[in-house]
């Protein structure tokens, strides 16, 4: 089946065509560097990774970008409130400007450890205030926003389509407790700021032709997309509190620009809850991923979260992770004894295994359905050289498909596919030959008639995870 994608601005899978053959563009609305990662992030960059991976797969050129929030970003997400890095910075009692690089390269350094291939280009909206402030230049030009006493807002009434991602219109802007408050300077209470008038005493602020100041949150997405990839893109991610205000605001400004349709698919991915309850600062239950990785391997989180789908959320608890871990230890433990074994006389229909792979990674990206056929795979492999050994053919075969959907799309296994080899062999060997030493103890027990030392064995072994089998022919053992 061809790839199909969850467009959320049609709210339905849609076949997907580059707007260029053999060429994606992709746009991830990337962090607010203003503290270290956590797990919500590891979900959305994890979920947009496999995308990335998946069409890179398929034989597509993709260009990946991800910006860096490091201006503009007001406490309360609109138009009101402080900007996020500059109250850090207070906190921290140093400059916006350090706080930035800090949380950033703390970012990467998780992302890194999580298996999440860095975007073609990441850049950041301090460094792009004068496409920005050119894309403003535009919009006042073409009667799409205004300036009141030095601040620019967007006319939300100039663009027909607002709302038509969200589902939001003008008119609950004006509905007690809506989102977007009502302000004096402005001509209706929706309408968003392209840029603020620096208060005195503000740090992070720039010199244009209303005043001096910055940029608004919205306005640094789509002078960036648009630079690098054109006035047109393919994709478009970013979390799902994110459809309204920011990408909502997005479309309004792109598309009154330029007069064209600025996003072909948009995707969002869900949100993470602990325990049911939606993961928050204020509640108490943040899950920061430095903390994680001192419990969990990273790969354990990422093999977590690709349990879910993209856009389901995510319920953190140490039991669920605790589960994850078993399972991939599993799949580990497959992976192992495949690599290790040697030819024998056992076939798989490795054929309609890779056509259930490939189906459940073109039906939006579906990990769940993914992981679920690697460890029907992975049973028939441990069957299979139960029985003596896969046919070289079928062998080659099975290594290929974890290496392709395990290690390449995935990323859960290692991301480093030539040491796995070396390393699992001369593991599953040190295995081999302790059990090999361990049955040549626990036959002599019997022979001797220590029934005692023989049953410890065998049970301390079913304990690890082994299991030992009498047969007419001598002991053998498996896992699981």
């Amino acid at each position: 089946m061809p790839l199909k994608i969850y467009n959320s601005l049609t709210r339905s899978k849609e076949e997907f065509t580059p707007l260029h053959p053999g060429q994606v563009t992709m746009y991830v609305c990337g962090p607010t560097v203003y503290g270290h990662a956590h797990l919500g992030h590891a979900k959305s960059y994890v979920s947009f990774d496999v995308v990335l991976k998946w069409l890179r797969h398929l034989g597509y050129r993709v260009t990946y970008i991800q910006n860096i929030t490091d201006v503009g970003h007001l406490t309360d997400d609109a138009d009101e409130g402080e900007d996020k890095i500059a109250r850090q910075a207070r906190r921290e009692q140093t400059d916006p400007m350090e706080i930035a690089q800090l949380y950033t390269r703390s970012y990467y350094e998780d992302m890194d450890r999580l298996g999440v291939d860095r975007p073609n280009i990441a850049p950041t909206a301090t460094g792009h205030i004068p496409d920005q402030i050119a894309l403003i230049r535009t919009l006042i030009e073409k009667g799409h926003a205004y300036e009141v006493n030095g601040n620019v807002y967007f006319s939300v009434e100039s663009f027909p389509g607002y709302g038509k991602l969200s589902g939001r219109t003008t008119d609950d802007a004006r509905q007690p407790g809506g989102r977007v408050e009502a302000r004096s300077e402005k001509r209706h209470p929706a309408d968003f700021a392209l840029w603020k008038k620096a208060e005195p005493g503000h740090l992070m602020k720039w010199e244009s032709p209303w005043s001096e100041g910055y940029p608004g949150w919205h306005a640094e997405c789509s002078a960036m997309a648009m630079k690098y990839l054109g006035e047109t893109i393919d994709i478009h991610g970013g979390g799902m509190e994110n459809k309204f205000p920011h990408h909502e605001c997005e479309i309004a400004q792109s598309e009154a620009a330029t007069g064209h349709p600025y996003v072909r698919y948009w995707m969002h991915n869900n949100m993470v809850t602990v325990d049911g309850t939606k993961m928050g600062k204020s509640l108490g239950n943040f899950i920061n991923l430095k903390d994680i990785f001192n419990e969990f391997e990273p790969i354990v989180i990422r093999f977590f979260i690709l349990q879910s789908h993209y856009r389901s959320p995510l319920d953190f608890s140490h039991q669920a992770v605790k589960a994850s871990q078993t399972g991939l230890e599993k799949l580990r433990e497959s992976w192992l004894r495949l690599t290790a074994s040697a030819p024998g006389e056992e076939d798989i229909d490795t054929d309609a295994y890779e056509n259930r792979l490939v189906e459940a990674m073109n039906d939006d990206f579906n990990t769940p359905v993914a992981l679920a056929v690697l460890f029907d795979l992975s049973k028939a492999i441990n069957t299979a050289l139960d029985s003596g050994g896969l046919k070289e053919e079928a062998r080659n075969d099975c290594i290929r498909l974890f290496s392709t959907f395990g290690i390449e799309v995935l990323g859960i296994l290692d991301n480093r596919p030539n040491t796995v080899n070396e390393a699992s062999t001369s593991i599953a060997q040190a295995l081999e030959g302790a059990m090999s030493l361990l049955l040549d103890i626990r036959q002599k027990a019997r022979q001797s008639k220590d029934y005692e030392t023989s049953d410890l064995i065998r049970d301390r072994l079913d304990e690890a995870g082994i299991t030992i089998k009498d047969t007419r022919e001598g002991a053998e053992w498996k896992l699981g």
